[in-house]
């Protein structure tokens, strides 16, 4: 079975991932077993930089073919903002409770149509010998006032997709698959992904 690295240590990444790619015949590790790495600064001002600056920085350092992603929330009314910064947009690092309190405050008093948001993701692919392949996906919907459902993780309990009267926390794990960023992204690039392995032998 082909091995493959999710350049993350979020568990709920791993587990999307791992439930995408469910049919083929990979084996899929992440950081948390890689202890001796070092973490890769994320230093991009886009998400497409973060991913690449991932990717790559495992791939030579491992030897294996890896995926990372860099997906984030974009909101209309804060010009794009949290963006690139939404995993530590209050400050402190993958706290999504914090997140999505400072994001409310900032958002308090807003009308509903002016609160249209997106969530963002592209996926890179690094080779140990240096080939990379990007591929973005992007999931449109609108900010609540207060949070609602206890699935997902980071903005998902705040992100409402009217066309599935929900929250992205209130999805199954198959819903949101089917139609989150990280879902699309990874669906469009697992072509690629495949092509790549075949002929690595």
């Amino acid at each position: 079975m082909k091995k493959i690295i999710l350049a993350t240590g979020n568990q709920g990444k791993l587990l999307e991932f791992r439930n995408l790619i469910s049919g083929y015949p990979w084996s899929v590790l992440s950081l948390k077993d890689f202890p001796e790495l070092p973490s890769v600064e994320e230093t991009g001002t886009t998400f497409r930089e973060n991913a690449r600056l991932k990717a790559v920085a495992t791939a030579e350092k491992t030897g294996f073919i890896v995926l990372a992603d860099d997906s984030g929330l974009e909101v209309d009314y804060l010009n794009g903002m949290p963006g690139v910064y939404s995993a530590r947009f209050a400050g402190e690092p993958g706290n999504d409770l914090k997140n999505n309190q400072k994001l409310l405050s900032m958002m308090e008093g807003v009308p509903d149509p002016l609160r249209s948001a997106r969530f963002c993701c592209t996926i890179a692919v690094a080779t140990p010998g240096g080939r990379v392949e990007y591929f973005e996906g992007f999931c449109e919907g609108q900010i609540l006032k207060e949070p609602r459902g206890c699935n997902g993780f980071g903005y998902d309990p705040l992100f409402y997709l009217p066309e599935m009267g929900k929250t992205m926390a209130q999805l199954t794990g198959m819903e949101k698959n089917r139609i989150s960023h990280r879902g699309k992204a990874l669906r469009g690039i697992l072509p690629v992904l495949e092509k790549i392995l075949s002929q690595d032998g």
